[in-house]
């Protein structure tokens, strides 16, 4: 089984915070609610990619670089 992470997400896709990778981006990640156990949703991506914007946990809308967004692992 692969590796999914939310850059790896189409619009309107959804999947579920496994763990996030970067060590350095996590404690930021976490501060902003991406959680683990937490369900995201992709609703857009910018014109060239970068950044994207998740609905976390159906209560907000957070922009992501692909960077960022490349740290969280999914299910």
């Amino acid at each position: 089984m692969s590796v999914r992470t939310i850059s790896d997400l189409h619009k309107g896709e959804t999947g579920v915070i496994k763990s996030i990778t970067n060590k350095g981006m996590s404690l930021k990640l976490l501060e902003m609610g991406c959680l683990p156990g937490c369900r995201v949703r992709l609703d857009a991506v910018a014109p060239f990619g970068d950044p994207v914007c998740i609905n976390v946990g159906g209560q907000y809308c957070l922009s992501l670089r692909l960077n960022e967004a490349s740290a969280i692992e999914i299910e």
